[in-house]
Parts: structure tokens; sequence; C-alpha cells
């Protein structure tokens, strides 16, 4: 395994990418925070350039805004809530989490930078030999589903826990919570019953015209973590990662590069605009 520099990775100009932990050197979750915000008022200060934060956190739930109860762990597992956009996810190991912390010309398109950042992680799957896409109406990168799997293809897909079901509580309940209905219906196999699955979440704030907190790509998480909550707040559809689409195993440090990468191809070639009022 190729080891992971810490420090800043220079670039010869624009986009600067910062390491602040990985692996054995995990983040914990409220230091990096505390470091985005120093960054932050950096940046607004213009005393340094656009700065993305690169690293992988401490096991961590958060939560931002719009995060409902009914989203939350059942047993009580602490979460962290914070101030950006979007719903409850997980940070862990095997997961690389980058803040891109960069001023945006006012009133802010903030529509347009979730879509620059979806651009580079999509460029990063594809290099790694996966599909990765968007799904209308919802942030992040996507695998999609195929939907036969889910009725022509039930008899083939092998039961879990030795238990088989005849139907699919969510065709009669809006509110269906797969982490009441059996290990059948939880988000990390979303694959196996041939839904869509996100490989990367992506929740945002912008302050005085300059982003925080950014992207999560899944490159070889447990992901069964995200059972425990309704990740996103998204009940019909669950979670992937690049090793589980891949069957093999994907290491961050092969990843690092290629996200670095697609990043700086993606947003240091932006036409940056205001958003139309």
């Amino acid at each position: 395994m190729t080891a992971i520099s810490r420090g800043e990775t220079p670039a010869p100009e624009g986009l600067r990418f910062v390491h602040l932990g990985f692996g054995t050197d995990a983040v914990e979750y409220e230091s990096a925070w505390a470091e985005q915000r120093r960054v932050h008022s950096a940046r607004f200060a213009d005393e340094i350039p656009d700065t993305c934060l690169l690293l992988e956190h401490q096991a961590v739930y958060t939560a931002g805004r719009r995060t409902s109860d009914d989203e939350r762990p059942l047993d009580g597992t602490p979460v962290v809530d914070v101030d950006r956009g979007g719903k409850i996810t997980w940070h862990g190991p095997g997961q690389l989490v980058g803040y891109p912390i960069q001023k945006l010309p006012r009133p802010v398109d903030v529509v347009a930078h979730v879509r620059r950042l979806e651009d580079a992680l999509i460029g990063v799957c594809a290099e790694f030999g996966v599909e990765g896409t968007r799904v209308e109406g919802r942030s992040g990168v996507w695998v999609l589903g195929d939907p036969r799997s889910a009725t022509e293809g039930a008899d083939q897909r092998p039961a879990l826990g030795g238990l088989q079901l005849d139907f699919d509580p969510r065709a009669a309940d809006e509110l269906f919570d797969p982490r009441l209905s059996g290990p059948e219906y939880a988000p990390s196999n979303a694959g196996q019953r041939g839904e869509d699955r996100k490989l990367a979440a992506i929740g945002i704030r912008v302050a005085k015209g300059v982003t925080m907190h950014g992207f999560a790509l899944n490159v070889n998480p447990d992901t069964t973590s995200f059972d425990k909550i309704v990740p996103c707040g998204i009940r019909d559809a669950g979670v992937a990662s690049l090793s589980g689409e891949l069957g093999r195993e994907v290491t961050i440090a092969e990843v690092l590069p290629v996200v670095e990468k697609h990043l700086r191809d993606v947003l240091e070639s932006a036409v940056l605009l205001p958003r139309a009022v």
C-alpha cells in the first residue's frame, strides 16, 4: 500500500490541498470542523488560496440542518449536529472526505458548486471503472440500480439470514424504515436488491461567499455503519463503495491522487459566475 503523506500538496497555482490525517491518524470530527472554520476565515480574508482539506474521519454520525428525529439511530448512538445542508450521514474509516473551502462570486450559486463536486467525483469513479451518475433531485454520486432485479430477479438473489420475503413493505408504507424490517432491506444491501445506491454524499454550507463542508466518497468502508440511520433521509435507495462495486479492495491511498487530479481539473477550470437573480 502506498503511504499517504500528511501536510500540504503543492499545486502550481489555484487550488491547494491539505492532508489532515488518514488511517491511524484519522481525524476526530470536531477537530476537523474547527480547522474548517480556521481555514474559512483565512480564505475570506484572502490570506490563503482556495483550499481543500482531505482526510479520513474517526467513526461518527453527523446530521445536517434538515435531519428529522426519525432518521437518527434508533439505539441512541450519539450524533453530531452540524451547520451544513442535507441530512444525516456517517463518516469513518475507508471513506475519503474532502472539504473544499473556496471563495465564490456573490450571490453564490450553490447548485453550481454542488454540480462541480459531482462532476469531479463522477470522473474519479470512471477512472476506477465504476459508472457514477446523478439522480435528479438527489445530490451526490450514484450507481443506478437495475429495477428488474427487484422483481424478475428476486428468486435469484441470495436470502440474507436464511429469510426470504415475498413482499416489499415500501409498496404500501411511505414511512418505511429499513432498520425495522430486517437486513434484507438495510441500506448496505441496496446493490443486492437492484436499487440505486450512493457512492458519494455531498453537503455544503456557504458563509460570506466562502464554501465549507463538502463530500464523502465511500472507498472501502464498512457500509453496514449506514444501517443504523436513514442515510441522507432517503428510504428507497442505499449506499455503495468503490470496493463493493468493483469486487476488489480499493484503498484510500489509491484514490487520493485521483481525487486531487479531478478536483483540480474541475474547480480550477470552472468559470465561476454569480447566481442569476
